[in-house]
């Protein structure tokens, strides 16, 4: 499973995602700045922070809470 945070510069929203993830022990992944880049501001703008499997195409968008993160991850 190859895992990306879509976020945004300056987001709390943000900010509290990497929170959970971290708390959660979530497995690494990359981060993702939508910031500038028109395609993914299109598809992403006013849903971030969204963790993206980059496999699966499958996506967990915030909120979301520790179990929440864990049934993504085990899907």
């Amino acid at each position: 499973m190859k895992l990306a945070l879509y976020q945004r510069d300056d987001c709390q929203l943000c900010d509290a995602a990497l929170d959970v993830l971290a708390l959660a022990g979530a497995p690494e992944f990359e981060s993702v700045w939508i910031d500038g880049v028109g395609a993914l501001e299109a598809g992403y703008g006013e849903r971030v922070p969204v963790l993206r499997d980059e496999d699966s195409g499958r996506e967990l968008a915030w909120p979301f809470d520790a179990d929440a993160l864990a049934r993504f991850l085990q899907a």
